[in-house]
């Protein structure tokens, strides 16, 4: 895909490192996203490794990369704010833009409790906040071998997504819902809560690729990458990988079928009411 040279977003902090503790992950949508998540996503880095090199070459290659992991993360959550800006303001309404906040090891999310790496990117409706590690993508790229740029643009859209389903108040449902609900319900809800952001991720992608956010197109080709990622992560393959069965009721970001049936719906029709994955649910 296209970014270089992209808008890079001013919505951005900083964090601090913060290792040595437990992961307690707030409820919401931080609690869902876990480990999943952190299989969603990957970008075709060079390989790291210091095999003939010594330290201070090591270091740099490393901190050139996270530069540049860094500056796309932006350029993409740049094109994530024209685009959502377009479609409230189409609809008379003003969007409130995230903030991206980079972080390493480990987090304190303001609301949604404590986050470590292993996490993966995950959005908390309390601060309004993104919440990336870039060391991730070494990870991804070394162990799991994901696809790549396109399916690192595709998360960042769907954890914004998870924002633009807080500013509709969709959020604020899903946690009055919690308390009433049994567990195996809740799964089935959250799973539409996902397939949602999916679909706003699908929605994020048909309006890039229409020029809406300079500096920022894609493809076909990298559309097709992140539908590939979207089969690949969904909660059936993945359970049948590492757990060798399939636990329906234990799903909650839906089947892989699923996740890339509403990532291609969003991008296909472009067109933010077709997005109702809560149509036949109360929540609705």
């Amino acid at each position: 895909m296209q970014w270089f040279g992209g808008r890079e977003s001013n919505n951005v902090e900083q964090g601090s490192s913060s290792g040595g503790r437990g992961l307690a992950l707030g409820g919401g949508i931080v609690g869902i996203i876990g480990f999943v998540i952190y299989l969603f996503t990957g970008v075709n880095i060079s390989q790291l490794g210091s095999g003939g090199q010594d330290s201070q070459q090591v270091n740099t290659r490393v901190t050139e990369d996270q530069n540049m992991e860094q500056k796309f993360s932006r350029v993409i959550f740049a094109s994530t704010e024209d685009v959502w800006d377009s479609i409230f303001t189409a609809q008379n309404q003003t969007y409130t833009k995230p903030t991206l906040h980079f972080y390493s090891q480990g987090v304190d999310a303001s609301g949604c409790g404590f986050a470590s790496s292993a996490t993966g990117p995950f959005y908390c409706p309390a601060d309004q906040k993104v919440y990336l590690d870039l060391s991730f993508f070494d990870e991804l790229n070394n162990k799991f071998q994901a696809p790549g740029e396109s399916a690192e643009a595709y998360v960042i859209a769907h954890e914004v997504g998870h924002h633009v389903q807080n500013l509709l108040g969709i959020s604020a449902k899903m946690d009055q819902a919690r308390s009433s609900m049994s567990e195996t319900d809740f799964n089935k809800l959250s799973v539409k809560l996902e397939l949602q952001a999916d679909f706003y991720a699908g929605l994020w992608a048909h309006y890039v690729s229409k020029g809406i956010s300079k500096g920022v197109m894609i493809k076909r080709a990298d559309i097709d990458s992140a539908l590939v990622a979207a089969h690949a992560i969904g909660d059936d393959r993945l359970q049948a990988k590492y757990q060798g069965h399939v636990s329906p009721d234990s799903f909650t970001h839906g089947t892989s079928a699923q996740r890339a049936y509403w990532f291609k719906k969003g991008y296909d029709t472009g067109d933010i009411r077709q997005g109702n994955t809560f149509a036949d649910s109360d929540l609705n």
